[in-house]
């Protein structure tokens, strides 16, 4: 079940960013609602992903365990609400020609509906990843390069979020590479590491 969930995790990844990429060239709406709503989808995998490194690897009772389960719960139901708004009020009214002040829009910056999104993908997400990092148990060589790499996935996500938050907007980019790059690479781990341990 476990490599399972890092293929359903890779390929979340890819189709992000395959669908971020058309929506680039073409500017389509139904490319945007697309984006979007993979972008929702894709917080639920990331939890399965989280849970299933956690399972067979936990030290007993951890709180570590709990708070990934809190703070991706978080994730998803930040991004949801901001993403939702979204599709079902900001874009329709724009459509229908009312002017929507762009600190109320998704895709601009500073605005309510981006510091929410970035709440959930940059702050709560980057918390995921370490606690799941700090509820592992390194117990070979391929478990404390997962343990190193989700650590690593979480500071980028916390540094992006932070950093947009203080110092430029621009800085926010560096997130990514912790949820999206970053948890291909997770999978890929998890991958090796279940090949290694049959």
């Amino acid at each position: 079940m476990k490599n399972k969930i890092a293929i359903l995790g890779i390929i979340d990844c890819i189709l992000y960013a395959v669908v971020v990429a058309l929506y680039l060239t073409v500017k389509s709406e139904l490319l945007l609602t697309l984006w979007e709503a993979v972008t929702v989808i894709s917080a639920p995998v990331i939890l399965l992903l989280l849970l299933s490194i956690l399972t067979e690897n936990t030290k007993a009772n951890s709180i570590f365990y709990s708070l990934v389960v809190v703070f991706m719960s978080c994730t998803i139901v930040l991004t949801s609400v901001a993403h939702f708004i979204n599709i079902a009020v900001t874009r329709k009214l724009i459509a229908q020609g009312v002017t929507i002040p762009t600190y109320l829009q998704i895709g601009h910056w500073p605005s309510v509906e981006m510091a929410i999104d970035y709440l959930a993908w940059g702050f709560f997400m980057g918390l995921a990843f370490i606690m799941t990092a700090c509820a592992l148990y390194a117990r070979n060589r391929m478990a404390k390069k997962l343990k190193i790499l989700l650590l690593i996935c979480g500071g980028l996500c916390l540094i992006g979020f932070f950093g947009s938050v203080i110092i430029n907007e621009n800085c926010w980019y560096i997130a990514p590479l912790g949820y999206g790059i970053g948890t291909i690479l997770v999978c890929i781990e998890m991958l090796l590491n279940s090949k290694q341990s049959n």
